[in-house]
């Protein structure tokens, strides 16, 4: 039997100083594109990951209410995707409530392994999973999950199956969501399943009020990206200076979010000035919207194919079971 698993040791001081020097290196070079961006993965620290917590738990905020309905309501045929005595991979973990729902459908599972940027938070959360499934072997991984990293033992020489919810994917453009699945199709190897959250095109007004929440914790997770910078970075941005905006681009099917200068300033980051004019954004995230047709375009080609997709009941949000494109058949509905 597998014992729980202990908390993974502290990064170490080099890689805590490569980690954020690769921080620094993105944001420089970020504010100083034109236009100005940061990639969302660093909204991911400790204080990030539990506003977008909150973000989850807000009226406006549908996806997460939408997701679980669909895995719980479908968690035995989702199951039975998963290959036995398989290695549970997750992208992008955070909070590990949706793959609770999982592993209770799936007792066939071997291992699972939760991969995040935010080490500490991973951790945080997968030490009560430890506790309540001690049937399993949990092995946290502290990883950008967009580059190559490496796997732990206990996904060696097993199939494995990818878990990708929360529709993160939307998060990339669509060329980057097609190299994302491509590298998770390498990543996860033969006879694999990847089991993916998509969020849908909907009426723009739910989306809208989904960004733009009246208690403004979005605001509070955007401009957490800023404290985050003066903590870590040196900055010496004024979150006063900025305010938080999000709109929907129906052209593109895209949520955008930014960060507004509200006046002229010049910023000072990891010993670079940055300067920005009154208006100036900075642009924080995208959150692309997929037509179940317009997803399983987007996975053709990628070494994957869908195999089955569900909604929940209003029809907001979906859940992909990809198979490897030439895959023979896979379970049908029970």
């Amino acid at each position: 039997m597998q014992q729980p698993m202990a908390a993974a040791p502290p990064q170490s001081d080099a890689a805590t100083d490569a980690g954020r020097s690769e921080f620094a290196r993105d944001v420089i070079a970020g504010l100083s594109a034109h236009p100005k961006r940061i990639s969302p993965k660093y909204f991911y620290d400790n204080d990030g990951s539990r506003l977008f917590d909150d973000i989850t738990r807000l009226p406006e905020y549908y996806p997460t209410r939408a997701e679980l309905e669909i895995l719980r309501t479908n968690a035995r045929e989702l199951a039975d995707f998963i290959p036995d005595q398989a290695a549970l991979i997750e992208f992008g973990s955070g909070a590990c409530t949706k793959v609770r729902i999982l592993m209770d459908a799936a007792p066939h599972v071997h291992a699972y392994i939760p991969v995040d940027i935010s080490g500490d938070y991973l951790n945080g959360e997968a030490a009560p999973l430890a506790r309540d499934y001690p049937r399993l072997a949990i092995r946290p991984v502290a990883a950008d999950f967009t580059k190559v990293f490496e796997l732990p033992g206990e996904a060696l020489g097993r199939r494995r199956a990818g878990f990708f919810p929360g529709s993160t994917i939307g998060n990339f453009d669509p060329h980057e969501a097609a190299d994302f699945l491509r590298n998770a199709r390498s990543t996860l190897g033969d006879g694999a399943v990847m089991i993916v959250g998509v969020d849908l095109v909907k009426d723009p007004a739910i989306l809208r009020a989904a960004y733009n929440d009246t208690g403004g914790v979005t605001a509070r997770f955007n401009l957490n990206l800023l404290r985050r910078i003066n903590r870590e970075l040196g900055g010496t941005f004024k979150l006063g200076a900025f305010e938080h905006r999000a709109f929907y681009d129906d052209e593109l099917n895209r949520i955008e979010m930014h960060l507004v200068s509200l006046t002229a300033q010049t910023v000072r980051v990891a010993g670079a000035s940055i300067a920005f004019a009154a208006g100036e954004t900075i642009h924080t995230e995208n959150s692309w919207k997929y037509t179940p047709d317009s997803f399983r375009e987007l996975v053709r080609g990628t070494g994957w194919r869908t195999a089955r997709m569900w909604t929940d009941r209003a029809g907001l949000f979906s859940v992909h079971a990809l198979i490897p494109e030439q895959a023979g058949r896979m379970p049908s509905a029970t």
